[in-house]
């Protein structure tokens, strides 16, 4: 049947009626086409109204990456229930914090981590995944005789950033299916005007076999999984990432397209496959994706090296402001300290008056159009966040600054919550981050600021080395000088023998600062 709304299950259910047999999620365990993993979302969405769950209950997925978290996500959505998305890398005290914040009324729980889960909310009714599992699925029925759905159910995307604990980014599925799931064409800004169009976009184009490396505790994976699936395309999980495994996995699967979450798997991909490229045929691949976070240019130009007629493109976007631009990178790109990229449809660079800025000015990265309601239970934050402009725009503006260029594009700068103020100049960690990533013994970097007497703060270099290499906070000043300005340059190099990052790759600022100050003397 063709979907009527907006609504993710419902978008879903449409492709599955026009692709049954298809080859839709793979793991490393097994296969489902879309009708196989409908028939059972159908029968996790009746145990769990069998256990109490009802529209608008929060129920938390905490797993790797797998099949069972695909089929939860479209359960827990047929019934117009809001999943909750949980890191497994928090230890109790966060979880803690999460449940409680979440408002949990049911867990869906890998069995790895039932014990914990278990600890920290030991009330909290859960499904394991495994025998009870498939037990519970068993002895439901497969049929599809759920309520109606609507534009305005609700979907939660709990994002921790790099600094703070979690919060709830409160859409619209009808919002966030345009923001995020590929509603608004990101390349064309063209606008689908009925649900029907994205099996239209199936139908005209070819089914490529996507597979996304980041955890699907992360909106980057969760909407590259969804947006595929509106369109039919087949979709490759891996519970953790291992450099081989995924070199491995796209030659045996013909994957066409890898999506990463910048230089932390950038590197260590690129590190694999130029010491085993003849040992693989990845010929299948013809596209790598990266959104969320840095994606040095030294590490595009070894991808265009090693793969010349591969497609690599750049996007940033957020939680609370959806896709705000994409860039297709080739050898000549110029770097201007983060990616520029063509702005997405509703992308705006607004001054502190909240009004679009003028051509050439910096100031912060903004969506209008569909954006979120709200955080959870956080009218202070959504205050600050979500703002109307004296022309009565509402906008998302979660705190990037950008620079809008004279040709219309737009250039990411950073986030003013991890800025560095040094002698009065405001710095942007990732401008200098980028510059680091092309030194030939930096392996890893995180810039931070660390208290100074004489400039406020000082840029520090945080610093994972290449294995076999010590490089000295000269050599790393000399080859920033060549690429930012002299202020910008770090003051301090802190060697780390392994970097901390999210699972998805994000900087851990607050680790990296930790280690800064140790270094420095000024704690521990």
């Amino acid at each position: 049947m063709p979907a009527t709304t907006f609504n993710l299950a419902d978008l879903f259910e449409a492709a599955v009626d026009e692709w049954p047999d298809r080859d839709y999620i793979v793991d490393d365990r097994t296969r489902r086409t879309f009708a196989e993993l409908d028939e059972r979302a159908n029968r996790l969405a009746h145990y769990l109204q069998a256990q109490g769950v009802k529209a608008g209950d929060h129920v938390g997925i905490y797993a790797l990456n797998r099949v069972e978290w695909v089929e939860s996500l479209w359960a827990i959505f047929k019934i117009r229930a809001v999943w909750v998305n949980i890191n497994y890398r928090y230890v109790e005290d966060e979880l803690s914090y999460l449940f409680a914040n979440a408002d949990l009324s049911y867990l869906i729980v890998e069995e790895e981590f039932a014990e914990r889960a278990r600890t920290v909310a030991p009330d909290l009714p859960r499904l394991i995944i495994g025998d009870d599992y498939e037990s519970a699925l068993a002895n439901q029925s497969p049929e599809r005789d759920f309520a109606p759905r609507s534009d305005d159910d609700i979907y939660i995307l709990f994002t921790g950033g790099t600094t703070g604990m979690p919060k709830g980014v409160v859409w619209r599925h009808a919002d966030v299916v345009m923001a995020l799931g590929g509603g608004i064409d990101i390349m064309t800004g063209v606008k689908l005007t009925s649900p029907d169009g994205f099996v239209e976009k199936g139908r005209v184009g070819f089914p490529i076999i996507s597979y996304p490396l980041p955890p699907l505790m992360h909106g980057a994976s969760q909407w590259s999984v969804m947006g595929q699936s509106f369109v039919g395309n087949k979709v490759i999980l891996r519970g953790k990432f291992d450099p081989a495994d995924v070199w491995k996995t796209v030659e045996s699967e013909k994957a066409n397209l890898v999506m990463i979450t910048g230089d932390a798997m950038a590197r260590p991909l690129l590190d694999y496959i130029s010491e085993h490229a003849a040992e693989h045929d990845v010929t299948s691949l013809f596209a790598v994706v990266s959104s969320a976070v840095l994606f040095s240019q030294s590490c595009k130009e070894q991808f265009m090296e090693l793969f010349p007629n591969i497609m690599i493109s750049d996007s940033i976007g957020s939680s609370e402001g959806g896709a705000n631009g994409i860039v297709r990178v080739d050898k000549d790109s110029q770097m201007k300290g983060g990616p520029t990229v063509t702005a997405a449809r509703d992308t705006f660079v607004l001054g502190e008056d909240l009004m679009p800025v003028k051509p050439g000015e910096m100031g912060r990265l903004a969506r209008a159009g569909n954006i979120p309601l709200r955080y959870h239970k956080d009218p202070e934050k959504s205050a600050a966040t979500f703002m109307t402009s004296p022309d009565g725009t509402r906008y998302a503006v979660p705190g990037d600054f950008a620079r809008l260029e004279l040709d219309g594009t737009i250039t990411l700068i950073g986030r003013g919550s991890v800025c560095i103020n040094s002698g009065g100049e405001k710095i942007f960690p990732e401008e200098v981050e980028n510059s680091l990533k092309s030194h030939p013994e930096v392996f890893d970097a995180v810039v931070v600021g660390v208290p100074d007497d004489r400039w406020g703060e000082r840029v520090t270099a945080v610093v994972q080395a290449r294995a076999g290499t010590t490089p000295t906070l000269e050599s790393i000043q000399e080859h920033c000088r060549l690429h930012v300005a002299g202020y910008k340059v770090p003051r301090q190099l802190t060697l780390v023998a392994l970097m901390v990052r999210s699972p998805a790759g994000k900087s851990d600022y607050r680790w990296a600062k930790q280690q800064a100050m140790v270094d420095a003397g000024l704690e521990g």
